[in-house]
C-alpha cells in the first residue's frame, strides 16, 4: 500500500502586516500633532547636529576614533565642548526666555494684545497698537495696559536675558496721519516707540540697554489692502536682540 505524501505546511498569513502598518502610521501622526516647534531646545538641536556630523566623519574616515565607536576617542567630549560654546548658551537662553514670555503673557496672547515670535533679529514681543494707542496717536492707553507694561518691565529684568540689549520698533499702516502733531507716519512710529520706552523706564527697566526705531509703514507684516491687515501693521515690536543685531 502506497504511503500518502505529507502536505507541506501552509505559509503563515501576512494579513496582520497591514493592520500593523496602519497602527504605526497613526502613532506617527499622533506624535507629529504633539510636536511644538516653538519649544525646540537649541542646545539639544546643536548636539544632534554635532552627533550626525561625527557619525558621517566616522563612516568616511574609518581611522577616526570616537563617533560611532563604543570606546572613548578624541571626539568623545565634543558634545560638552559644543554645549559650552557662547553661541549655544545664547541660543539656549533665548529659547528659555521665549518659553517664559509665552507663559507670562498668556492672558495678553489669548486676547491678542501681545504676540510672541522669533526671527533673525531675535525674540520679538509685539504690542498690538490698537490696544496700546489710540488710532493716529502716540499716547499710551495706560489705564488699559498698565498691567501688561508692568509684566514687560519685570520680564526684561529676568536672568535669562541678562546682558542682552533691546530695541523698540514702531510701525504704522499706510494711512496718512491726521492732524498737525505728527507730520508723517515716521514721526508717529518713532513717538510710539519712545513713549513705550519711557513707561518701561518708569516701571524699572534700565533704559541704557534699549534703543528705539521708527519704520512708519515700510515694514508691513500684512497687506494694507484690508482694515484687518492695517490693524496688524499698526504695532510696536520690542526685540530682544540676537548678538549680530546689536
Amino acid at each position: 500500500m502506497a504511503k500518502k505524501e505529507k502536505k507541506a505546511p501552509e505559509k503563515p498569513s501576512t494579513a496582520w502586516q497591514g493592520t500593523y502598518g496602519d497602527m504605526i502610521t497613526l502613532m506617527l501622526c499622533f506624535f507629529v500633532m504633539l510636536y511644538d516647534p516653538s519649544e525646540v531646545d537649541t542646545t539639544t538641536l546643536s548636539q544632534i547636529q554635532a552627533s550626525l556630523a561625527i557619525q558621517q566623519d566616522s563612516m568616511e574616515n574609518p581611522t577616526t576614533t570616537g563617533g560611532m565607536s563604543l570606546t572613548a576617542g578624541r571626539l568623545a567630549d565634543l558634545g560638552n565642548t559644543i554645549n559650552s560654546m557662547p553661541s549655544v548658551e545664547k541660543g539656549k537662553s533665548l529659547g528659555l526666555a521665549k518659553k517664559k514670555a509665552i507663559s507670562l503673557f498668556a492672558p495678553e496672547i489669548h486676547s491678542a494684545k501681545i504676540t510672541i515670535s522669533s526671527d533673525e533679529r531675535g525674540l520679538v514681543i509685539t504690542l498690538a497698537s490698537d490696544f496700546f494707542f489710540e488710532e493716529g496717536s502716540a499716547e499710551i492707553n495706560i489705564d488699559e495696559v498698565r498691567e501688561s507694561l508692568l509684566k514687560l518691565s519685570r520680564f526684561f529684568q529676568e536672568k535669562e536675558i541678562s546682558g542682552r540689549r533691546f530695541r523698540i520698533e514702531g510701525h504704522t499702516d499706510n494711512n496718512p496721519v491726521k492732524g498737525d502733531k505728527y507730520p508723517s507716519n515716521w514721526e508717529l512710529s518713532a513717538a510710539r516707540a519712545l513713549n513705550t520706552l519711557h513707561f518701561l523706564a518708569d516701571f524699572g527697566v534700565d533704559e541704557k540697554r534699549f534703543s528705539i526705531a521708527g519704520y512708519a509703514d515700510t515694514r508691513p507684516v500684512w497687506s494694507n489692502d484690508s482694515r484687518e491687515g492695517q490693524a496688524g501693521n499698526r504695532r510696536v515690536d520690542i526685540v530682544i536682540l540676537d548678538e549680530g543685531h546689536f
